[in-house]
């Protein structure tokens, strides 16, 4: 895949692990923004990550470094360090080393996922990252769902802003996906680092129905861009979270979560064992569904300025200018302005 033009290392909320990854006293290592991290659990259940050398000299805290109540000790020479990463303790000396500091970030449990904030200039989170209940104001809550279905794939060759992209790709749904008729977008708001897409949708029937036949569709919210939540409507209830995290400059780990509504009462009753058997069927083919999807991106060449046709323009020329505010930069997409100029040129 050639490289994409944009910057690997945007501001927002990123997936970096499940929260039943990290019990209690666990250390667990994983790299993303180019950075070597870790996640740790303190006895009260507090999640920290922070990079994972000990200031000291230098040792990896997530080979051999253990968790002692709320601090995590570095198994080279026996230091530790709080959630705030400051050194508590040096155990052969009366004084902690007040001077130095492990870089720790904003972390939030959702959804049974562990969200990172990242930004390269320090800054404070400065929106909330979805809930794929809460988000959509309805009082649902995970008690309504069976069990999320995952994927979790490592090491793909793609950005975070082909996946957003996806979302106002109306003409992508009949070729990758086979349904019926193109979709119809009935919202694109851009005007907060949380976003919201809505379309109408079917994926029965066959060509000759009229979108005005359609009973059903998805609205999206988007959390930057590293976060996008999904609810469906007129059609089987299910709730998706896609995440997609960058690793270092050239791929990143794709995370989906779906989850399938417990059907209501005389219908739990009347067979609970095959209703949780059908609900497992339609999650996989959602995940098969979001697989097509990833083939593509993992081969894609960001194409900047695109070659769009007239109906593609007001989504994608909105969603690229909405992307720039998470890059260092602030210039990831511009080609895309430039393009708009044009054309009414």
């Amino acid at each position: 895949m050639a490289r994409p033009p944009l910057s690997m290392k945007p501001t927002g909320w990123f997936q970096v692990a499940w929260s039943d990854e990290i019990g209690v006293g666990d250390v667990h290592r994983m790299k993303y923004f180019d950075q070597e991290l870790i996640a740790w659990r303190g006895q009260s259940g507090r999640l920290t990550v922070m990079n994972a050398y000990c200031e000291h000299l230098g040792a990896h805290l997530g080979y051999g470094g253990h968790v002692e109540g709320e601090v995590i000790q570095c198994p080279f020479h026996g230091w530790q360090w709080n959630a705030e990463g400051r050194n508590v303790c040096i155990p052969y000396e009366q004084r902690p080393n007040r001077g130095r500091r492990i870089t720790t970030y904003p972390v939030v449990e959702r959804n049974d996922s562990v969200y990172l904030w990242y930004d390269v200039h320090g800054r404070a989170p400065f929106f909330e990252a979805p809930d794929v209940f809460a988000a959509f104001g309805d009082g649902s809550s995970a008690a309504d769902y069976y069990p999320q279905q995952r994927l979790f794939e490592q090491g793909h060759e793609m950005h975070p802003q082909y996946v957003l992209e996806n979302g106002v790709d109306f003409a992508h749904f009949k070729y990758v996906h086979g349904t019926p008729i193109n979709p119809v977008f009935t919202r694109h708001d851009f005007d907060a680092p949380v976003s919201y897409v809505d379309f109408t949708i079917t994926f029965e029937g066959d060509d000759r129905q009229t979108i005005d036949e359609v009973q059903s569709g998805v609205e999206a919210i988007n959390g930057g861009l590293g976060i996008a939540v999904t609810k469906s409507w007129g059609m089987i209830d299910n709730r998706t979270i896609s995440c997609i995290t960058p690793v270092d400059d050239a791929t990143c780990d794709v995370r989906f979560m779906v989850y399938i509504g417990r059907p209501a009462g005389e219908s739990a009753a009347k067979d609970p064992r095959r209703a949780g058997i059908k609900a497992q069927e339609f999650g996989a083919e959602i995940i098969r569904q979001f697989r097509q999807d990833i083939h593509i991106w993992s081969h894609q060449r960001y194409s900047d300025p695109p070659a769009l046709a007239s109906g593609e323009l007001k989504g994608f020329t909105a969603i690229r200018q909405w992307a720039k505010q998470f890059y260092p930069d602030g210039v990831g997409g511009a080609a895309a302005e430039v393009y708009a100029t044009r054309q009414k040129g």
